[in-house]
């Protein structure tokens, strides 16, 4: 039997502003266990939450980022649960009146084409704390849990799609398009490694055909776009398998292991209903004015889609190149900042996606980490362009500008001695000893069949190439060469 695959996700957006959602206790990462947790964070009697405006605004900037529904009321609903990490045995959520409604996610597939995702609502909610099980034991060596509740009332955006993805290759591409939206916009910085970015992954299987939905299985906090594909692709087996075998998947909640390779049931999945949702009592709704929203759409940079889009029609780049350096916003400001400097934007597109990142990969570095600035390479480009250096060369100054031996390609070039020797008549000069100190090749040369002499000049090339140095023009070299032997014939 042919099994279809269904998935969706909900995504977990740390947003980021200073202070969290409902206090002024600060959402910086990596301080003391227990040090940012306030009065308010901790549910103690007698407070009361004040809704930070700038989370509300970052929810909205997504919305419109999705050309979602932006609804004129949210409100605010009680999640109750209990649980060690959530202090108030209750989560402040929105259930019935979120603040973003439907809207799509547009995805690149793997044969170049595009899919819409559509998102049923982004809400917003605080985050609870962490139990940490690894590292905590009392005097007897027994094991403990330790809470940390710097996270407690931490905003989050979370994204809900449809079940509209098909592979674990889609998940993971949708999954990267939400990145790049929210880092685009700057309502977050993305950092899965830091929990700034997780997802929930529902995923069923259903016999191809089928209208619908089979029993899902929710695997929590996955917090990496290649444990996404990973998890997918374990958790589908298991259900094919069981149901193969005569078994049935039950709705449950499952952890991924990365080090195992595999998913592990957690606990039975909840209803809404168990959450006894209610509208929480210390919060008015949210009423968002036009004027407010239209403004927050003025504000919006050009997102992921609109510059992929703009890199093909207006600066020619094919769909693949538009695609990688429109990814991320470091990456296309670091590509516009060199086409800026070197006027080409095909050669600024192969060497950000060749030299520099090939660098970046070697080194593990973000492209803002780079120590070669997007000023530095435009005008290596620029080098390159004008024939001042060739190919080979070019690699050699770029090297040099890594490892900081230089502040300008043109200072690297002097001081290496690797300006492009264009001089015809030193270039025939090197030709003439060349050929003259090669006397056997040049035999072959002119005894072998015309249609096969292409191939043989490579040998002299390297030897005019090894006498300048590689600073000799390689296109001036080839033609010369060519002329000369051709004459011997």
């Amino acid at each position: 039997m042919q099994w279809e695959t269904v998935i969706g996700l909900e995504v977990h957006v740390q947003l980021a502003t200073k202070s969290k959602i409902f206090s002024g206790a600060s959402t910086a990462f990596g301080a003391e266990p227990n040090s940012q947790a306030c009065a308010v964070d901790l549910g103690l009697p007698g407070v009361l939450p004040v809704l930070n405006e700038q989370a509300v605004a970052m929810a909205v900037q997504f919305g419109l980022g999705i050309h979602a529904e932006i609804p004129e009321v949210s409100v605010f609903d009680r999640k109750n649960y209990f649980y060690p990490d959530l202090p108030k045995g209750y989560q402040t959520s929105q259930m019935y009146h979120p603040i973003v409604g439907p809207g799509e996610v547009e995805i690149t597939l793997e044969d170049g084409s595009t899919k819409a995702v559509r998102v049923h609502h982004a809400h917003l909610e605080e985050d609870a704390g962490k139990s940490l099980h690894e590292t905590f034991a009392d005097g007897r060596g027994h094991a403990m849990t330790g809470i940390d509740l710097n996270r407690a009332g931490t905003p989050l955006l979370e994204i809900v799609s449809e079940p509209d993805m098909r592979s674990a290759r889609e998940a993971a591409a949708y999954l990267k398009a939400i990145h790049s939206i929210v880092t685009y916009l700057g309502i977050s910085d993305g950092n899965m490694a830091e929990g700034s970015m997780r997802c929930d992954v529902n995923v069923s299987v259903r016999p191809r055909g089928q209208a619908s939905f089979g029993t899902r299985a929710e695997i929590k906090n996955v917090n990496s776009f290649r444990f996404v594909e990973r998890a997918i692709e374990f958790e589908v087996e298991r259900q094919i398998e069981l149901l193969e075998d005569g078994g049935e998947v039950i709705q449950e909640t499952r952890l991924f292991d990365p080090e195992r390779d595999e998913t592990r049931s957690m606990r039975t999945k909840e209803q809404a209903n168990d959450y006894r949702y209610f509208p929480c009592p210390d919060l008015l709704p949210v009423v968002l004015d036009r004027a407010y929203v239209d403004h927050l759409r003025d504000t919006l940079p050009e997102l992921p889609a609109a510059k992929r889009a703009r890199f093909q029609d207006e600066l020619g780049l094919s769909a693949y190149d538009a695609g990688v350096l429109s990814a991320s916003r470091e990456m296309a400001e670091y590509f516009e900042a060199v086409k800026e400097v070197c006027g080409d934007a095909k050669l600024a597109a192969n060497w950000v996606q060749g030299e520099l990142s090939g660098a970046l990969n070697r080194e593990g570095l973000p492209i803002q980490d780079s120590p070669v600035s997007a000023t530095q390479l435009g005008e290596l480009v620029s080098r390159v362009m004008d024939d001042t250096i060739n190919g080979k060369a070019a690699k050699q100054v770029f090297q040099a500008l890594w490892n900081g031996e230089g502040q300008s390609a043109d200072e690297v070039i002097e001081a290496k001695g690797l300006k492009q020797v264009t001089d015809s008549g030193a270039i025939e000069a090197m030709i003439d000893q060349v050929i003259a100190d090669s006397p056997a090749q040049v035999a072959q040369y002119r005894d072998a069949e015309p249609d096969k002499r292409g191939k043989m000049i490579g040998y002299f090339v390297g030897q005019v190439m090894k006498a300048s140095r590689g600073t000799a023009n390689p296109q001036q070299v080839n033609a010369l060469l060519k002329e000369k032997l051709d004459a011997l014939c």
